[in-house]
């Protein structure tokens, strides 16, 4: 028997398991095509690049399950799904860009996997749709993608701190003060939006802890 892989995430088999069933809903059958498996494991290595506090597998974790408690409101939840997987694929902290450099994988791999055009369309739609989290109304894939991205604002006030505090490491290069103004502005923008989640489940079951975490954290941060 091999020797287990310490830096393997525990999930790892069953993470490839669910993203092999959602591309299989989704791709047209292509004996040429690379087993889907190739895809799901390039995946995985990016989650688990050493420069992510944050945005890891537990992260990808927690928005596919998200993803799974808010389907039924879904247009097409595996499209969802398929953008879950690639929202935060590019991950650099120190650049802007990461967002648009996913949705460009996105675009890359998932017609090599057979993947429809129209289809690859929307799953970088949504990809893209994570820089602000405001879909329009009457996107029900980019309502619930945005959901869930944002669904850790609704921790305790524990899960809460550790995730600011992981945010923070990510972005141990700024300075303090950098870091502070950057953060604070990325809070306003949220608590000005008219409604954090649009989807009903959503409001109903994160909207006022969200509200109340991240004025909370804003607060401390100007304190």
């Amino acid at each position: 028997m091999p020797a287990a892989n310490p830096d393997r995430h525990p999930a790892h088999d069953t993470l490839l398991a669910r993203w092999t069933r959602t591309l299989g809903a989704l791709a047209e059958p292509d004996p040429e095509a690379p087993e889907p498996h190739r895809y799901g494991e390039d995946l995985l290595a990016r989650w688990a690049e050493p420069q992510r506090r944050y945005h890891t597998t537990d992260h990808l974790i927690a928005v596919l399950d998200r993803v799974d408690e808010l389907a039924a409101h879904a247009a097409d939840a595996d499209l969802v799904r398929l953008a879950a997987w690639f929202h935060d694929a590019v991950y650099l902290p120190e650049r802007s860009t990461n967002e648009e450099r996913s949705a460009r994988l996105a675009e890359r791999a998932l017609p090599e996997a057979g993947v429809a055009a129209g289809a690859v369309a929307e799953v970088a739609r949504l990809v893209r749709l994570t820089v602000t989290h405001d879909p329009q109304p009457g996107d029900r894939n980019g309502e619930v993608l945005c959901d869930a991205d944002l669904a850790v604002l609704a921790g305790t006030p524990q899960d809460y701190a550790g995730y600011a505090a992981a945010v923070r490491q990510e972005y141990g290069f700024v300075p303090d003060d950098a870091f502070r103004e950057g953060r604070a502005a990325v809070l306003r923008h949220l608590l000005g939006l008219p409604r954090l989640f649009r989807t009903p489940a959503g409001r109903d079951r994160w909207e006022r802890a969200a509200r109340h975490n991240v004025a909370t954290e804003l607060e401390l941060l100007g304190s």
